[in-house]
């Protein structure tokens, strides 16, 4: 019998840095979640270090409530990690079929996935994921999992998600600093769709955008695969700012009062409130117009779902996709923000709460915990991958090998 085991991811953000801790149990997919930690990030400025000491300390706080919360010590986690610094690319992979018969084997797929990462990219940026769009065998296209086929010439049409070396190597110290190991590195804009959606969102076509402190991720999903993935570099710490700027406020006024009073529909606030700042800050004691803050939010969210519908019309998906958007993030939480999304975007929109997992519900029952727990998700699937194996220690083959399971969890 399967013994049950610990998994343990970790998501960084600008904000907060979150820790979740679930226990597998046998075969089951489904994660019991255990525990859980949040810190505030002090050492992270949109993704990027900025302050190793400090965000050592944070990533330990983080570690130490999941883990005095689940009573588990945490010695390993699936790392996600986000920032302006992560890019996407398409890539193509081509070989010709060498085995006898020219029936396709799982090596044919880790070759042909090898060469779809033959591609030139700067020096200092890394392959994070290599997600396989489909295959063709020959001159038929469409395939998903091309294993036990004949043919004699594969190719693969594959999605990169590449980021920044220093950016990684300095969260990846600061993290085994803290004393945990790596499992894996994922980005952030991947893992939300995993606890989010489902397998029919996936096969009609979705996008998920998270929307962060620092940055807004998107990720565009069609035929059970990822389409599209980009991170805009806008988000719930940009709204704050303009209404620090807007209200003339100190930073942490704003936060407390978007939080407090904020909205994303102008016309339900009569231009005669107020809010008075001094029940909230020392520093602050005038008095404020609510219409004029709330109209300074839904220009920047407007600004941000403008932005989310460009990368849309980049591969010609502008209100094109039937199963609409899903919304995660702590920032989409304020009132209005889904109809507001729906008017710009011009798609069905909900907001996306984290699916597919037992244990403490009411604690991360949260669109904030959608990465967090899409990270644990993730991992689960990966499981092919002896868990004590650090990030640093997997070599391409392994990676390969991940990624190839990975496809298989994708089928009917």
């Amino acid at each position: 019998m399967s013994k049950s085991r610990i998994v343990a991811s970790l998501d960084i953000g600008s904000s907060k840095i979150r820790t979740v801790v679930g226990v597998m149990e046998g075969d089951n997919q489904v994660p019991n979640i255990i525990g859980v930690g949040i810190s505030p990030s002090t050492g992270l400025r949109k993704g990027s270090i900025i302050d190793v000491e400090e965000t050592i300390a944070s990533i330990t706080s983080s570690l130490e409530d999941a883990e005095r919360m689940a009573g588990e010590p945490i010695n390993h986690v699936f790392l996600g990690i986000g920032g302006n610094h992560i890019e996407s690319m398409n890539s193509k992979g081509v070989i010709a079929i060498s085995s006898a018969g020219n029936e396709i084997s799982e090596d044919d797929i880790d070759r042909v996935l090898e060469a779809a990462q033959a591609v030139s990219i700067p020096a200092n940026r890394r392959i994070l994921r290599i997600i396989p769009k489909s295959f063709t065998v020959d001159e038929q296209k469409g395939i998903k999992y091309p294993v036990g086929m004949i043919g004699i010439r594969l190719e693969v049409e594959a999605h990169l998600v590449t980021g920044l070396v220093p950016s990684i190597k300095n969260i990846e110290k600061c993290v085994l600093q803290a004393g945990v190991d790596i499992d894996d590195v994922i980005p952030n804009c991947l893992a939300p769709a995993e606890a989010v959606l489902s397998k029919r969102q996936k096969e009609l076509g979705v996008v998920v955008v998270d929307v962060g402190c620092g940055s807004t991720s998107v990720s565009v999903f069609e035929e059970g695969t990822t389409l599209h993935t980009a991170v805009i570099p806008v988000g719930g710490e940009n709204v704050t700012n303009d209404v620090a700027i807007g209200l003339r406020t100190s930073v942490d006024t704003a936060e407390k009062i978007k939080i407090e009073y904020g909205t994303c529909t102008p016309e339900d606030v009569s231009e005669r409130e107020t809010i008075d700042l001094s029940l909230m800050s020392k520093i602050d004691t005038h008095q404020v117009s609510k219409k004029h803050m709330v109209e300074i939010i839904q220009a920047r969210y407007h600004e941000i779902f403008v932005l989310v519908k460009e990368e849309l019309a980049k591969i010609h998906r502008d209100g094109m996709l039937p199963a609409g958007v899903v919304l995660t993030g702590a920032a989409v939480k304020m009132a209005g923000v889904a109809d507001l999304a729906r008017d710009t975007l011009n798609l069905p929109v909900q907001i996306g709460f984290p699916q597919n997992f037992d244990g403490v519900v009411d604690k991360i029952d949260d669109p904030a915990y959608a990465t967090a727990i899409g990270l644990i998700l993730w991992g689960s699937k990966m499981e092919a991958r002896p868990m004590t194996l650090s990030f640093r220690s997997l070599n391409i083959r392994k990676s390969l090998s991940g990624v190839r399971n990975w496809v298989k969890n994708l089928l009917p």
